[in-house]
């Protein structure tokens, strides 16, 4: 429904993904599958690392918390965009567009933080193995995810107030699958200089700072493999950062593609089609990631399969 220069935006037209109407059908059930892949991979990592022992671990402590953080993601976008693919109604309500950008916000941040604090694990239990288990103690894991909780929901908070207080006449078609927050700033009828600031400052120390933490404690990680002399030694501090490592350039090289070399305003197809990798397919893959190229995780999969199997 378009609105009159006069009236207030009461809702969204969600234009979508740029693809023809004769393959919403294909591309409905290639999403359906990302996501219940998403879902049931993490879900699956959850239930592996809580019926292990073996997995009561700080490392993995944090996996179940961004497994948990990685469905919530992907579930603030997933089912809208499936369930306008489905009806070919593309409408959100304001109210359900400014959630959306909260909880898109809240879990991305999560995410971030939640790298950072794996990647301050890795560094203490390679850089520091003999003091491992006093430094990485359970108080101190539960303060960086309660720490990553509340910063995330302060911002996240910061930016859908402040995007609730602009206006929004005529114009109420976004070109993407959510309610992406830079999109709407384009369609706001009232000044935004203030958000895009915050933005830039606010919204930009809590990608930038978690990366740069993240960068510093790959580099220290490396200094100290350099000096291992044995190739065991090397291959086993290279394993336990393989898969965070992995998770890491997915997660950033999406936000940097996204956010560092945005399209035009005249095309956002490349935009949305990065949005798709950042919130579907980096989710989806992070269970996969986990799962093969580690022995721990294959282990307990192991375990728990045969206990199902040889149990009366």
């Amino acid at each position: 429904m378009r609105h009159n220069n006069q009236s207030t935006v009461s809702e969204f037209l969600l234009l979508g993904l740029p693809i023809q109407v004769e393959q919403q059908g294909m591309f409905f059930a290639l999403f359906l599958g990302m996501y219940l892949t998403t879902v049931l991979g993490n879900l699956l990592i959850i239930l592996l690392i809580k019926l292990d022992s073996h997995l009561h671990t700080p490392m993995y402590f944090f996996l179940s918390h961004l497994a948990l953080t990685d469905i919530s993601f992907s579930s603030v976008t997933a089912p809208q965009m499936l369930i306008n693919m489905q009806t070919r109604s593309q409408s959100i309500s304001y109210a359900g567009c400014i959630s959306q950008v909260y909880f898109f916000i809240f879990f991305a941040d999560i995410d971030s933080f939640l790298l950072t604090s794996m990647a301050y694990d890795r560094y203490v239990a390679i850089c520091y193995p003999l003091h491992y288990t006093t430094i990485m103690n359970q108080t101190l894991c539960f303060l960086m995810v309660v720490l990553s909780w509340v910063l995330s929901f302060a911002n996240a908070l910061l930016h859908t107030l402040l995007l609730a207080c602009l206006s929004f006449y005529g114009e109420n078609a976004l070109p993407h699958f959510f309610c992406d927050l830079s999109t709407l700033l384009k369609l706001s009828s009232s000044d935004t200089t203030v958000n895009e600031m915050v933005i830039l400052t606010v919204g930009g120390v809590v990608i930038t700072l978690p990366f740069i933490c993240i960068l510093v404690s790959y580099g220290h990680i490396g200094s100290t493999i350099l000096k291992v002399t044995s190739t065991k030694g090397i291959c086993k501090a290279l394993s336990t950062c393989g898969s965070h490592l992995s998770v890491v350039c997915l997660y950033y090289g999406a936000i940097i593609g996204l956010y560092t070399f945005p399209s035009s305003n005249d095309s956002n197809g490349k935009d949305v089609i990065v949005a798709v990798l950042y919130t579907l397919v980096t989710p989806m893959l992070n269970p996969f990631i986990y799962s093969l190229r580690n022995r721990d995780m294959k282990g307990a999969l192991g375990n728990i399969l045969n206990r199902r199997t040889f149990s009366p």
